[in-house]
C-alpha cells in the first residue's frame, strides 16, 4: 500500500443512525430542513425535562437479527448498523478485505447506562443470583469497538476514545493517525451513544445542561440564539470509513471528502465549563489548520459544537470570530439532532463532509433571535448553497477536552 505519511485521508463511506433518520439520505434531508427532532419521551415522564431526541424506527431485531435484540446494548446496536452502512457506502465487502489491516476507532462515554441501571435495580429487588451474566459486557464502553470489529472482521487495532462530547472527533483524528503511520489501510472511525435513561437525564438537568423550555419540544435547543437555555439530549451513531487518499483513488473509490487536519487540546480549567476565553479549543483549531496546511482565511464553513448552552456558544462563537473572522458560514446541527454527547463529533463530522461534497451549508434550527454578542454569520432558516472547499468541525467535551477537524474537498 502507499506511504500514508505523504497522502491525505479519504472519506469513502458514511453511516448515520441518528434522530434525523437511518442512513445518509434521510439525515441530510432532515438536517437541511432545519426541523428539530425533539419529541416528548415516555421514558422520561417523571422528570422536569421530559423530551429528547431518539432514533426513530430503529428495530434491532429487524436490522441485525439473531441475538442482537437482547445480547447487545443499544449503543452497540446503533454502531453496528452505522458501520455496516459505512462499509457498504465505501464499496467494500468485509468478507474479502485483509482484516489484519483494518482498524476500528469509536468514541463512547456512558456505555450501557440503561443496562447498569436495570441490573442495579435487579440486585436490590431480587438479589445477586438474578443479576445478568451479560451485565459487564453490555455495560463496558469498549464493547462498541469490540462488537463492530467482530461484526466486520476487523483484526487491526480496536480502540475506544472517551473524551466526552469530543469523543467522535477524537476517534476520527486517532484513526487518521493510524493510517498515516502505516499501521492500518482502512479504519472505521466515529462514535456511538445511547444513554437517555432517567438517571443520566436527571443528572444532566441538575447540572444545568438541558433546555427546560416550556414550549413544545421541537422549539427547545436554540444554538447561538439570545434565548438559548441548554441542549436537548440525543442518541446517535456515526461511522466514517477512512482510507489513504492514494489507496482510495487506486481502487477507484468515490471519495466524499478528505480529513486534512486534526488538532486536540485540554483546557485544564474546569470539569464542565469551557475556558472563558476559549483558549483550549483555539489551540486545537489552530493545530488542525496547521496540520491541514490551510490558513484561517481559507475556511468557508464551520459546523460548530454549538450546544445551545449560554457559556459554550458565547465562548466558542467569540473564539471562531477571533481565529476565522466573520466570513465562514457557521451552523450547529444540534438544533436538529439534539446533542448526542460522545457521538456528536462523529455525526457532525459526517454532516461537514456532506456540506463539502454538496456545497451546501445546513441551517441552525430554532435560531430566531441571534445573540448580538456572537458576531458570526450563523445560517438560519434555509440552507445556503455555496462552494465549500475547506470546512471545520469543532468539538468540546466535559473535562476540558477539545478537538477540531479540517475537512476539504476531494
Amino acid at each position: 500500500m502507499a506511504d500514508g505519511r505523504t497522502n491525505g485521508t479519504a472519506v469513502t463511506g458514511l453511516g448515520l443512525v441518528t434522530p434525523a433518520g437511518l442512513g445518509v439520505e434521510e439525515n441530510w434531508e432532515r438536517v437541511l430542513s432545519g426541523r428539530s427532532c425533539a419529541t416528548r419521551d415516555p421514558a422520561l415522564g417523571e422528570l422536569s425535562v421530559d423530551f429528547s431526541c431518539r432514533v426513530p424506527g430503529f428495530d434491532a431485531g429487524e436490522l441485525l437479527g439473531g441475538f442482537a435484540g437482547w445480547q447487545l446494548e443499544r449503543f452497540v446496536q446503533l454502531a453496528i448498523v452505522a458501520s455496516r452502512m459505512a462499509v457498504a457506502d465505501a464499496g467494500w465487502d468485509s468478507t474479502t478485505w485483509d482484516g489484519t489491516r483494518v482498524g476500528v476507532v469509536l468514541g463512547n462515554s456512558l456505555g450501557g447506562a440503561a443496562t447498569f441501571a436495570e441490573q442495579h435495580d435487579t440486585l436490590r429487588e431480587r438479589g445477586p443470583d438474578k443479576v445478568s451474566p451479560l451485565l459487564v459486557t453490555k455495560y463496558m464502553p469498549n464493547m462498541v469497538a469490540g462488537y463492530v470489529a467482530i461484526d466486520c472482521g476487523a483484526r487491526g487495532p480496536s480502540l475506544v476514545t472517551a473524551t466526552a462530547c469530543a469523543s467522535g472527533a477524537t476517534a476520527i483524528g486517532t484513526a487518521r493517525d493510524l493510517l498515516r503511520s502505516g499501521v492500518c489501510d482502512i479504519v472505521l472511525a466515529g462514535a456511538s451513544e445511547s444513554a437517555l435513561t432517567p438517571t443520566v437525564m436527571a443528572g444532566l438537568c441538575k447540572m444545568g445542561a438541558l433546555s427546560k423550555s416550556g414550549e413544545a419540544p421541537e422549539h427547545a435547543g436554540k444554538p447561538f440564539d439570545a434565548e438559548r437555555d441548554g441542549f436537548v439530549a440525543a442518541e446517535a451513531a456515526g461511522v466514517l470509513v477512512l482510507e489513504r487518499e492514494a489507496d482510495a483513488r487506486a481502487r477507484g473509490a468515490t471519495i466524499r471528502a478528505l480529513v486534512s487536519g486534526y488538532g486536540s487540546s485540554s483546557d485544564a480549567h474546569h470539569a464542565t465549563a469551557p475556558h472563558p476565553e476559549g483558549e483550549g479549543i483555539e489551540r486545537a483549531l489552530r493545530a488542525a489548520l496547521a496540520d491541514a496546511g490551510v490558513a484561517p482565511s481559507d475556511v468557508r464553513h464551520v459546523n460548530a459544537h454549538g450546544t445551545a448552552t449560554a457559556m459554550n456558544d458565547l465562548v466558542e462563537g467569540r473564539m471562531l470570530r477571533r481565529v476565522l473572522g466573520d466570513a465562514p458560514l457557521v451552523t450547529s446541527t444540534k438544533g436538529v439532532t439534539g446533542h448526542a454527547l460522545a457521538a456528536a463529533g462523529a455525526i457532525e463530522a459526517a454532516y461537514t463532509v456532506l456540506a463539502v461534497q454538496h456545497g451546501t451549508v445546513p441551517p441552525t434550527a430554532n435560531l430566531k433571535n441571534p445573540d448580538p454578542a456572537i458576531e458570526l454569520d450563523v445560517v438560519s432558516g434555509e440552507p445556503r448553497t455555496t462552494p465549500v472547499d475547506v470546512a471545520v468541525s469543532t468539538s468540546l467535551g466535559f473535562g476540558g477536552h477539545n478537538a477540531a477537524l479540517v475537512i476539504t474537498a476531494a
